[in-house]
């Protein structure tokens, strides 16, 4: 995916869940009321912002995204002003209105940019006809929607959860999920599904490791039928769970932490946005990561625009390290190359003594892509596969003349007999051999094939081979 403009202006995502009006009573403190020992607020701002479900919106709207919002609320002025702050920023609001239900509201006195309390207005008594017209939202709209995000604040707009989730699927309409509550089956058969840490453990107990972590995410995963399971940890990053593939973690993107308010939000909309675009979980968690880190790093609700995103993911992608990596550095290096629309091309062998054939042959190799990753058999692999008396030069020696070939990006090693196991692991777009291979008989081909990728066979230069040279030099 090409991060240099993010154009999510032609894609539609619907937004379900607990729609609330955040409001902010600002002022100033210098005395102690009379009446009791507490103290006395001049308001002199007063701020409404979307909150809940309503945020989820506002922030795909800032990406440019059309956003359709449905959601419960009061006959009252609180529900205007809401609508109105939400159309104005280009949120198309389809709200049931009850006249039983005041539209949610929590109102904060600031002073000082310290919050002295907060005072809730809500009902938890949803009717079944309030849900029924939930639901009967939903499914009109689907059908003209790329994906549709649930936001579950537990208030009761998504106490059919389950019916919308299967309205979705029947449409063949990605479902993201941010939860709530103790009973993650309502959720069965979602997308993805996003809890954070706390969220997380409350569903599958206490995890005392990070491979406790991930044993009982794939549990979790698995259980409810979701296609991916996406847990975000604060500063200990998030971790990504995916069908068929290893658990994906990566280290959280924010320098300074200045205020959280909003980051699960900003996670789920540029998730949502960045997945109907490249339809690449991986892509989709990387631009939520760098969103989230941009966010925490400001004061109050903030936003991020497409503009900025791309900005941030540029800067990312021009500061890549190149030459030799263990697998582990190399497969983030990999992702952030193909979400910036590079195509990665991967070959693999021993490279004992590099001569001229095996130079064209890299040249070769490059011109199908953008990068080049070769992955070379370590000392005791050659062994196995060449006899006691290989190889000629150590691993070191030979991953450093592979590093100065100009067509080669990446230098990485592997210890099998063969390289089905990093193939898999680093999911490239193009697997390239060498010599007389069929497709059907190149290690990891359906591996790549699978993912969407190429598999080629390249002719090697007349007139160079390693044994060749090796018999010449009696060694």
């Amino acid at each position: 995916m090409n991060s240099s403009y993010l154009n999510f202006n032609d894609k539609h995502i619907l937004v379900v869940g607990d729609v609330m009006l955040d409001r902010y009573w600002h002022g100033g403190t210098s005395r102690i009321s009379p009446e009791a020992p507490v103290q006395v607020v001049k308001v002199s701002n007063i701020e409404d912002r979307p909150g809940g479900a309503a945020n989820v919106a506002l922030g795909l709207a800032k990406l440019g995204v059309k956003v359709t919002l449905i959601g419960v609320v009061g006959e009252d002025d609180n529900a205007k002003v809401l609508e109105h702050s939400l159309e104005a920023s280009g949120v198309t609001c389809h709200f049931v209105r009850s006249a039983s239900l005041p539209t949610i509201t929590k109102l904060r006195v600031m002073s000082r940019h310290q919050q002295l309390i907060r005072l809730d207005f809500e009902e938890h008594e949803y009717s079944l006809t309030q849900n029924e017209a939930v639901a009967n939202m939903v499914e009109s709209v689907l059908p003209d929607a790329d994906a549709v995000i649930f936001s579950d604040y537990n208030k009761g707009c998504l106490n059919d959860v389950q019916t919308l989730i299967k309205y979705a699927n029947e449409a063949n309409i990605p479902s993201f999920v941010d939860p709530k509550g103790e009973d993650f089956s309502i959720y069965q058969g979602a997308t993805l599904v996003k809890p954070n840490f706390v969220e997380f453990e409350t569903i599958v107990g206490q995890c005392e490791s990070d491979s406790d972590v991930q044993q009982k995410g794939e549990l979790l995963r698995q259980q409810f039928g979701w296609e991916a399971l996406l847990v975000t940890r604060g500063e200990d990053g998030l971790v990504l769970f995916e069908s068929s593939k290893s658990p994906f973690s990566l280290a959280t993107s924010a320098k300074e932490v200045y205020d959280v308010t909003g980051a699960g939000d900003t996670v789920i909309a540029v998730l949502t946005a960045v997945f109907v675009t490249s339809k690449r979980f991986t892509d989709a968690v990387e631009y939520a990561n760098q969103a989230a880190g941009f966010v925490v790093g400001k004061l109050g609700t903030a936003f991020i625009t497409a503009d900025q995103l791309a900005a941030i993911m540029y800067q990312r992608s021009h500061s890549t390290n190149f030459g030799v990596l263990p697998p582990s550095e190399l497969l983030e290096q990999v992702k952030l190359a193909q979400m910036n629309g590079e195509r990665v091309v991967f070959t693999n062998g021993c490279f004992d003594i590099i001569h001229p054939g095996h130079i064209a042959y890299m040249k070769q190799a490059k011109g199908l892509g953008d990068r080049l990753i070769v992955a070379v058999n370590t000392d005791a692999s050659v062994k196995r596969l060449k006899g006691e008396k290989r190889p000629i030069n150590d691993l070191v020696h030979r991953m450093s003349v592979l590093e100065g070939v100009g067509a080669i990006d990446w230098v990485t090693w592997f210890d099998e007999d063969t390289p089905k196991e990093i193939i898999e692991y680093l999911t490239p777009d193009v697997l390239v051999k060498g010599g007389d291979y069929t497709i059907n008989t190149i290690v990891g081909a359906d591996h790549v094939l699978a993912h969407g990728g190429e598999v080629k066979v390249l002719t090697f230069v007349d007139g160079y081979s390693t044994t060749a040279i090796i018999k010449k030099a009696n060694l």
